[in-house]
Parts: structure tokens; C-alpha cells; sequence
């Protein structure tokens, strides 16, 4: 035979129980929609790597001068600003 007060207290713990694990649940769920969306990202971050690398050989191959005086002034400036440290 429970008493009144056993009762309330069973269900106060069923209550927080429950709560607990709705709680969990929705944590799981936001989770994995997190890292879908973080999946999804990369994949677009790896296409335009592999886009932007694809566009770099073509100019530097169509563009073999204009390249090497970019590559050499940027070097130029960025031992500049690495020297003045």
C-alpha cells in the first residue's frame, strides 16, 4: 500500500523522467541536423576547392608571366611584412 506522498514523489520522478528524456531527444535530433548540415558544407567547401585550384592552373597556364610577377611580388611583400616583426 503507497501512501499520498509516495505516490506524488513516483510521479514527480515520472514527470521529470519524461522531461529528461524529451530533453535528450531533441538534443540527439539538433545534433544530427548539425552535423548533416556540416556534411553538406564540406562537400560544397571541397567543389569549390577543386573549382578554384581547376581555375588557378588554367590561368597560370594560359597566363605563365603574369603569374610568376604575381608570385614574386606577393613573396616580396609578404617577407616584408614578416621581416618587420
Amino acid at each position: 500500500m503507497k501512501t499520498s506522498t509516495s505516490s506524488t514523489t513516483d510521479e514527480t520522478v515520472e514527470r521529470v523522467k519524461a522531461g529528461a528524456h524529451e530533453a535528450v531527444e531533441r538534443v540527439f535530433d539538433a545534433t544530427t541536423r548539425a552535423t548533416d548540415a556540416i556534411g553538406a558544407k564540406t562537400e560544397q567547401m571541397k567543389d569549390a576547392e577543386q573549382c578554384l585550384i581547376a581555375h588557378a592552373r588554367t590561368y597560370v597556364s594560359e597566363n605563365p608571366l603574369t603569374s610568376l610577377a604575381i608570385a614574386v611580388g606577393s613573396g616580396f611583400i609578404l617577407s616584408r611584412l614578416m621581416s618587420h616583426r
